[in-house]
């Protein structure tokens, strides 16, 4: 498995991020994510291809408890209405997916949180496993409706957000 180094950081703090980059054009990995809905508590496991033909944005995250990962997802949510019907929005992040319903439930966030915590596979095939912290590097992902990658930003330092625009721009485009 690659590792990554110089690529990611946060505070000075250099991180090791594990498994390759994700280019335009590449087939996006398929994964099975937990998710708990927060209006009845079931558990359930969301799959890429699930939402086949559907253009899918992965706003990728450390973790919902952090300010940064809070502030990012919060507007993902607010953003998700000016984008094609036919866009779904997910976060991921290595949380439990009872504190990310518990989390969606408080700050009135109604988009899909999908928890990696059973698992690094998915942080591996997206190349966003931060090996020193076992959480995901801040990244961005537009899936087409053909599976393959439209759009990936990976965020270097994780105190910062990525840029909104490129990726809603991707997004759309890819809806198109």
């Amino acid at each position: 498995m690659e590792e990554r180094t110089g690529e990611a950081f946060e505070l000075g703090e250099e991180l090791t991020v594990i498994g390759s980059k994700l280019r335009p054009g590449d087939r996006a990995p398929d994964f099975a994510l937990d998710y708990i809905d927060p209006a009845d508590s079931s558990a359930h496991v969301v799959r890429l291809a699930a939402s086949v033909g559907m253009v899918r944005l992965l706003n990728v995250i450390n973790s919902l408890d952090t300010p940064v990962c809070h502030v990012e997802t919060r507007q993902w949510d607010r953003l998700r209405a000016e984008l094609p019907p036919d866009v779904r929005v997910y976060s991921v992040s290595m949380d439990l997916p009872y504190a990310q319903a518990r989390w969606h439930s408080a700050e009135g966030v109604t988009h899909q949180s999908l928890s990696a915590h059973k698992s690094e596979r998915f942080g591996q095939d997206y190349g966003v496993l931060i090996k020193e912290w076992r959480l995901l590097q801040r990244a961005v992902f537009v899936i087409g409706r053909d599976d393959r990658i439209a759009y990936a930003e990976y965020v270097p330092d994780q105190m910062k957000e990525p840029d909104y625009a490129a990726a809603m721009e991707a997004a759309r485009k890819a809806a198109s």
